[in-house]
């Protein structure tokens, strides 16, 4: 077999995501062949020895699965938590070990994936591969065609960063309530990006529902349900 990154050794694995991973080298935490491993090391998986805190990892070929799941409020995205908080993984029931696909906040619902494929994850998460995220969001008050341009063109959050070009459009506003409901579109994975780019036109978010990654969306899918991806779904993601 060919050699391979360590780090995507270790995701492929299901250690962690494949940025996690990096950290766990940098933290001294994977040794090679009992020495400890360093970042940009290349392995053979069929002949060296990879140990995670003094634990051998057997590299795994398997069949890997990819779950839709669309997020209730509520619900934290996370493997474990600390505060015995509900997690994703108690919405789905698998005896994999698998892993969210990024991240939703407490309060956001939406489109989640999960999965044990190390790969994937990376493909989704890391901003050069540039996969869409597209969000339904409510805000207080009326919007302005103003305020739908400033955040197409990018907006300034996080100490004077400014977002990448996003698709922008408005569904709809409601002067009875007082609400206007906009779809934006995004490949970047700020935390709570959506949130700030609104709070930089002046707007408050009352609710926000993630309704698509890539073209996966949840429209079919009731809150807290779940499904596996199809082959065509995965193909579009990693080809």
């Amino acid at each position: 077999m060919n050699e391979i990154r360590l780090q995507k050794f270790l995701a492929n694995n299901g250690i962690a995501s494949r940025r996690k991973c990096e950290e766990l080298i940098l933290d001294g935490k994977i040794t090679v062949n009992g020495k400890i491993a360093e970042i940009g090391t290349k392995i053979n998986p069929e002949t060296d020895q990879i140990k995670y805190n003094g634990k051998e990892i057997k590299n795994e070929k398997k069949e890997y699965i990819y779950i839709l799941l669309n997020k209730p409020i509520g619900i934290v995205t996370t493997v474990a938590d600390q505060f015995s908080r509900q997690t994703v993984l108690d919405l789905v029931k698998t005896d994999r070990r698998i892993m969210p696909v990024g991240r939703l906040d407490m309060y956001t619902s939406g489109a989640l994936i999960l999965t044990d494929d190390g790969d994937f994850i990376y493909k989704v998460t890391h901003p050069k591969h540039e996969i869409n995220k597209t969000y339904i969001v409510t805000v207080k008050g009326a919007v302005v065609e103003k305020q739908i341009e400033e955040l197409k063109k990018g907006v300034k959050i996080d100490d004077g960063y400014i977002t990448k070009p996003a698709v922008v459009k408005i569904l709809k506003i409601d002067s009875e309530k007082d609400i206007s409901r906009i779809e934006i579109t995004i490949h970047e994975g700020k935390n709570r990006q959506v949130r700030k780019m609104c709070e930089a036109i002046g707007k408050k978010v009352i609710a926000l529902h993630r309704s698509k990654i890539g073209d996966i969306d949840v429209k079919n899918l009731k809150i807290g349900t779940w499904r596996y991806l199809t082959q065509e779904e995965i193909n579009k993601i990693l080809i």
